[in-house]
């Protein structure tokens, strides 16, 4: 094996153990069995799952890609921590740097190609101007929403969330990326909602 192999190999093992972390970061969301919350790591993965499921209700979109963005969007969270939607508290713009400087440290630690195309990946998801940034921010809304459905409203009782609020926080990502989607996660929500 080469020396630039051995390097390489390092680099990217290095970047793996640093994501195990990611795994301690408690997200809001309940599990639908109330157990506990769910931690970031689960909730990328779900969404990944949800990208390959869901992506035929969205128009233009690669599921694979979709799923690379939400594999990688809250790998951040590893240092600026999660912001749920429905705590207030937290400037916008510190947030967003905190997680700018967050993806540059921990993509960082790969190869300066893979550290680039990852970096990339996660600016796409932010800047959400592509049909898969789109979708992947759809998704990313639609879980945490679905979670809610199925635990009495979950953190929208927690925090005194109103119907209204609910559709205003996720409607327009979800609209955004699937249309399709956000009728049947409207429709969720009235019935919650309602009940």
């Amino acid at each position: 094996m080469s020396t630039v192999a051995a390097e390489t190999i390092r680099q990217q093992l290095l970047f793996l153990a640093e994501l195990d972390r990611l795994k301690s970061v408690i997200r809001q969301s309940p599990l639908i069995d109330r157990s506990r919350r769910e931690n970031s790591a689960e909730h990328s993965w779900h969404l990944a799952i949800f990208a390959l499921v869901l992506a035929e209700h969205a128009e233009g979109v690669d599921p694979l890609h979709v799923a690379r963005l939400l594999l990688l969007h809250d790998i951040v969270e590893i240092d600026a921590g999660d912001a749920p939607i429905h705590v207030a508290g937290k400037d916008r713009a510190a947030l967003a740097q905190e997680e700018r400087t967050a993806a540059e440290r921990i993509f960082g630690l790969l190869p300066a190609p893979q550290a680039q195309e990852f970096l990339a990946l996660w600016q796409e998801f932010e800047s959400g101007t592509t049909p898969n940034a789109r979708f992947a921010r759809a998704l990313d809304r639609l879980q945490p929403l679905f979670l809610n459905t199925l635990t009495d409203g979950g953190t929208w009782t927690e925090n005194g969330v109103t119907e209204q609020q609910v559709m205003d926080r996720y409607g327009p990502a979800i609209e955004s990326g699937s249309p399709l989607l956000w009728q049947e996660a409207a429709a969720l929500v009235r019935r919650h909602f309602a009940d």
